[in-house]
């Protein structure tokens, strides 16, 4: 690549003045990747607490179901779960972290009272009590591991994206300008070095015409004075 460069002080300005950005950008990137994965790492640690919640309370609530079901039966624990009238609802807003804009989910109240569960309290038992509040809790911890899985997703195609542009720049461009740089940097002095014994050359030929026409004129005011001391030995008649 850098045989296509013309070895100009113009394209040498150009490179540095990219290399400069470049580098910034580079430095600019790792900072960012390295913050993203600390966030990264916080969030995971956040979706291993809330896997574990949700598997317990999974647990739970089968647990407490089947218990429902053995004892009430599945005609009075379905009665129970048609009586529901009032569903969550599910709002997404965004929050942003580190550049990366995640989901933040919210719902309207899940966990119910007695009497907002829709079912009469007198046909009712304990038992269906225990096997909605568990199902409730349930759904809080599907909500709430939605939301932290959706953003480690998020932050994790943000790492890889970012770890892609700085490997990049430190890989690829910056290599590439660096060799540019010295191309031309080393095109540069060798014509430098051309243009110097150039002028030293003419310099030397510009001397030696000058000794050589200083010389001729010595030897030019020298004839008259050798052509007078001989006229002047010459016996006279």
């Amino acid at each position: 690549m850098a045989k296509d460069v013309k070895p100009t002080r113009k394209n040498l300005m150009e490179i540095e003045d990219r290399i400069e950005l470049s580098e910034r950008g580079h430095g600019t990137l790792e900072k960012k990747r390295d913050g993203l994965i600390m966030e990264f790492m916080d969030i995971l640690d956040k979706a291993q607490d809330v896997r574990g919640e949700l598997s317990d309370d999974y647990q739970e609530a089968q647990k407490k179901i089947n218990m429902a079901r053995a004892m009430e039966g599945d005609v009075a624990v379905r009665g129970a779960a048609a009586a529901l009238q009032e569903h969550p609802e599910i709002t997404t807003e965004s929050k942003n972290i580190m550049g990366v804009v995640v989901p933040q989910i919210e719902s309207s109240r899940v966990s119910k009272s007695l009497d907002e569960r829709g079912y009469g309290i007198m046909g009712t038992s304990a038992r269906i009590d225990e096997a909605a509040e568990a199902y409730e809790d349930l759904l809080e911890s599907i909500i709430l591991a939605a939301e932290v899985e959706t953003a480690m997703k998020k932050m994790l195609r943000e790492i890889e994206t970012t770890k892609r542009r700085v490997n990049a720049l430190e890989f690829k461009l910056l290599p590439e300008l660096y060799e540019n740089q010295e191309y031309i940097e080393q095109k540069l002095e060798e014509q430098e070095r051309e243009e110097t014994f150039r002028l030293k050359k003419i310099k030397e030929k510009k001397e030696q015409e000058e000794k050589e026409e200083r010389e001729a004129e010595e030897e030019a005011a020298e004839e008259p004075e050798m052509e007078q001391a001989t006229a002047g030995g010459v016996p006279g008649n």
